[in-house]
């Protein structure tokens, strides 16, 4: 299976603090991955120096076969097919939520006879949407903005989603909910990043998993092989 996603070795600064330390990862086509730490471990940094938010001090990120090392967010999310749904959502709250979803739309350039066709999808994944669409952000509940964040993500029409804490503070039937979206998205053919602080949760999606603490990645395997490695588990515990 050949990669669609490598990070080589990428360290990030902040000022004198080193926020990621030789971060490497492999997201092959068609898998999901979950990464998991705690507040603060650098998985959200992880994510935006992906993305293109923030540029490593050094290392490499190859993306489909380029380097995209130096390429802006923009251009990863327009041209290249990353899609980023960050833990606040950053749903616009003076647009409506079809003029959210449509944001994404926009930006990929997909012509207008292609927009009744990733809606239906969308809408698809996420049913509840359609009650929403004229609902503007700022009106929404977390769980609703939520589900508006991700469907922005896939109207992108993406290769690769990154999607950090997409269940942080839902309630357990909306938890339920997201774990079946994730199983429609990647049954579309679409690889998945997903960060998670909660052990617990990120156990029960059963992904291949990498545990990050203090910037570097430290340990990579089966998520069922966390609970036995009791210095792991306590790591991401916070214990």
């Amino acid at each position: 299976m050949s990669n669609l996603l490598t990070v080589e070795k990428a360290n990030f600064f902040i000022g004198q603090l080193q926020v990621l330390r030789d971060i490497s990862l492999n997201i092959a086509k068609n898998e999901s991955i979950m990464l998991i730490g705690r507040n603060g471990a650098g998985k959200t940094s992880t994510l935006k120096t992906i993305m293109g938010l923030y540029t490593p001090t050094s290392g490499r990120i190859i993306f489909d076969g380029v380097d995209i090392t130096k390429i802006p967010a923009h251009q990863r999310a327009s041209k290249l097919g990353i899609a980023y749904s960050p833990e606040d959502s950053k749903v616009f709250p003076d647009l409506t939520v079809e003029e959210n979803i449509k944001m994404g739309i926009w930006l990929a350039g997909n012509k207008k006879n292609d927009d009744k066709d990733i809606m239906e999808t969308i809408l698809n994944i996420f049913p509840e949407i359609k009650r929403l669409m004229k609902r503007k952000g700022i009106y929404c509940s977390g769980g609703e903005k939520k589900m508006v964040s991700v469907a922005r993500a896939l109207a992108l029409r993406p290769k690769l989603i990154l999607l950090d804490e997409p269940m942080e503070g839902l309630a357990p039937v909306v938890v339920q909910r997201f774990k079946k979206a994730l199983t429609d998205i990647e049954n579309m053919g679409i690889s998945l990043l997903i960060t998670e602080s909660n052990v617990n949760t990120a156990l029960s999606l059963n992904r291949k998993t990498l545990v990050i603490e203090r910037g570097e990645i430290i340990y990579e395997g089966e998520p069922s092989e966390i609970l036995k490695r009791e210095d792991i588990y306590r790591i991401v515990r916070g214990v």
